[in-house]
């Protein structure tokens, strides 16, 4: 959809190229600040939009819980398979048939007390030596349950990409349909670049957090449980050292994690800020050429470009504090398990196997907090993101469709204006009291000075913008009664910005009747002269224009646009200048084609140049949203007022001023004064 009257611009901003200037009085009021939204509500929020996968969520907690688990008995079985190795190797010492319990009441009677804990504490069979059958089964179903965690953890991962995946794709559709039941004022106020940076850069950033958060996350809280409970079978008082750490961690964590989600919310608008003005700049671009404005334009990216980058480092840098801080931690408290450990391990408390088991479970228990605290960079960034889409999701639509719609029955295109009023702020009057009558048939020329309001009044039979008080009717229908689908079905509309899609010329006619045959296809092309044109092209109809438009000329994109509005067939026609960009010769046979189609149709016609609109019906000549005149050319230029002055102003003082600086050759003909 083309915006009408103005596009929203902050200040000191380069106007996109091709804009219409005048129209919302806000075009110049800045772009609206940012709200953040509390982490704690905006990431319940995010994760309540995987509410609908409940199912498979609980799938992928099951897949977790047996995966970590098995995870999770590995070091205890590894720890078995030490002390088969220990034990065997001090069997080794003692010759076969020694009775084991001489050997340690010997040790403790020469005082070599340690030494005999430690025996008593192991199976040491004189002479055997290493059982490796028995230490090829222990292995054996080790290296099982690394295989079978592996294994459900693919599944997990597997299942969990698809409840994201799902959940992102529906959030975009969200944000598809809520951009089409917005109103366009939303758009007004919001630069093109921002919105889609929303839309794009926002909703893939929430995907990649919740893609590699959600998984760590819930693998890691699970083996933080499971290590725990481990660490506390083999030796509570090493559980104990092992859990200092984890307060430290959360006041850590805490304190680091609120100063870094500003700087993420900080990161993500700059981003947004960025987006705006790279392409504004570039659809400007032949504007600051031709302006010499680059430098300004290459300074403006500079500044946001460098507030982008401040606000980057200082999430990334203080969020990536964390990690080093987490692992510190847990080298002390690896430490500290490892002294305490050796002591019990030599006084007989525990056997070696444990020992290791334990600082392989603290290990463990350390890596997923330090993988909590390391994500939180990354969640903190995705919930940022979100933040933004919700304020968009959450943005006021426009009114609700109708209960029961009703529809024109009889199609004739009379538009009627009753004391209709309208402001685009409250505090600043633009439309007051306005009535007016177009009857089919009859074409409706609306001229006066920019800002005037001319392109306003179209909005308003268009519902682009809702009504202060009065009503519009359409053949005798409330409008506000009609589905918006239905009373733009009614309208076709020709803006002076020319908007072509990547495609064919049969297919951007055709837009505007995709039922339409190819016979009816060309019968609008040759009624607006496109197919005269169209058929020198090597391709013919089949000719693809580029996004741009840039392979045909700016006339000839025109000339497409209102052969679009043709083939639609419409009750009403709108043309917003709609022929300033065709030359004089084929603007002359567009009026008699239009004067042919506008049989039982009405027309609303915007122009500036008053030498188009001499045979309209009628006439309205518009100053501060007010009709301050209203008839046919002639008779405007009798009365002598508004129209009068625009038309000599147009025509008279042109040809005066040009007379006046080139004096006419003699022997020259000398253009005749325009009447009245």
């Amino acid at each position: 959809m083309t915006k009408q009257g103005g596009t929203a611009t902050m200040p000191k901003r380069l106007p996109p190229a091709g804009r219409r200037t005048g129209g919302p009085p806000w075009m110049t009021a800045g772009m609206p600040a940012e709200k953040s939204m509390n982490f704690g509500p905006s990431a319940k929020r995010l994760i309540g939009r995987l509410r609908p996968y409940r199912t498979r969520l609980i799938m992928i907690i099951g897949l977790a819980v047996a995966s970590v688990g098995l995870s999770v008995i590995g070091p205890k079985v590894l720890g078995h398979a030490t002390d088969i190795i220990f034990s065997g190797l001090f069997s080794k010492q003692f010759p076969a048939g020694t009775n084991m319990a001489d050997v340690i009441a010997g040790m403790r009677a020469r005082g070599d007390n340690r030494l005999a804990d430690m025996l008593a504490h192991m199976t040491v069979v004189p002479g055997a030596g290493i059982d490796f059958g028995r230490l090829g089964q222990v292995l054996l179903l080790a290296l099982g349950l690394a295989v079978g965690s592996s294994v459900l953890s693919w599944l997990q991962g597997y299942l969990l990409n698809d409840v994201v995946q799902q959940a992102v794709r529906q959030m975009r559709s969200d944000v598809e349909d809520k951009l089409n039941r917005l109103p366009l004022p939303y758009f007004d106020r919001q630069p093109r670049g921002e919105l889609l940076s929303r839309v794009t850069n926002d909703i893939d950033n929430v995907a990649q957090s919740l893609q590699q958060t959600l998984s760590q996350l819930l693998t890691s809280l699970l083996t933080v449980v499971g290590v725990l409970t481990m660490m506390f079978v083999i030796s509570p008082l090493l559980a104990v050292i092992a859990l200092v750490i984890v307060p430290l961690s959360m006041v850590l964590t805490k304190q680091i994690a609120k100063r870094s989600q500003k700087q993420f919310v900080a990161q993500w608008t700059h981003t947004g800020a960025l987006n705006a003005q790279i392409e504004e700049a570039f659809t400007g671009h032949e504007l600051v050429k031709v302006f010499g404005r680059r430098r300004e334009v290459e300074a403006a990216f500079a500044a946001k470009n460098d507030e982008l980058f401040k606000a980057s480092f200082g999430a990334q840098f203080v969020s990536g504090i964390i990690m080093p801080s987490m692992m510190f931690l847990g080298n002390l408290s690896y430490v500290a398990v490892a002294v305490v450990g050796g002591l019990r391990v030599a006084s007989g408390a525990m056997s070696l196997g444990d020992v290791q088991a334990f600082i392989q479970y603290s290990r463990q228990f350390t890596q997923p907090l330090t993988q909590v605290a390391s994500m939180a960079n990354l969640l903190q960034s995705g919930v940022a993101s979100a933040e933004r889409v919700f304020d968009l999701l959450d943005a006021d639509e426009q009114s609700p469709e109708p209960a029961t719609p009703a529809r024109v029955r009889e199609r004739h295109g009379r538009v009627e204006f009753e004391h209709v009023s309208f402001r685009y702020q409250p505090e600043k009057p633009l439309i007051e009291d306005l009535s007016l009558v177009a009857e089919p048939g009859h074409t409706v020329a609306i001229v006066g000075p920019t800002g005037a309001g001319k392109t306003t009044l179209v909005n308003l039979v268009m519902r682009f913008y809702e009504l202060d008080a009065g009503r519009i009717t359409l053949d005798g229908v409330d409008i506000t009664t009609m589905r918006r689908d239905d009373l733009r079905g009614e309208i076709g509309m020709v803006l002076q910005d020319t908007w072509l899609f990547g495609g064919t010329i049969r297919d951007n006619i055709a837009y505007g009747n995709p039922a339409a045959t190819e016979e009816q296809i060309h019968a609008a092309a040759e009624a607006t002269f496109v197919d005269r044109f169209v058929r020198s092209l090597p391709d013919g109809y089949d000719t693809v224009i580029d996004e741009e438009g840039s392979n045909v000329s700016a006339g000839e994109k025109q000339l497409i646009t209102i052969a679009r509005a043709f083939l639609a067939d419409p009750s009403l026609l709108i043309l917003d200048e709609a022929t300033s960009s065709v030359d004089t010769r084929t603007e002359v046979l567009l009026q008699h084609a239009m004067a042919a189609l506008r049989t039982d149709r009405t027309s609303f016609v915007i122009a500036h140049r008053l030498s188009t609109i001499r045979d309209a019906d009628l006439i309205l000549v518009m100053e501060n949203g007010r009709i301050v005149e209203q008839g046919d050319h002639e008779h405007l230029l009798a009365a002598r007022g508004a129209y009068h002055r625009l038309y000599n102003t147009q025509f008279s003082q042109a040809v005066a001023d040009v007379a006046a600086e080139a004096p006419v050759p003699a022997g020259a003909v000398s253009l005749p004064a325009p009447r009245g």
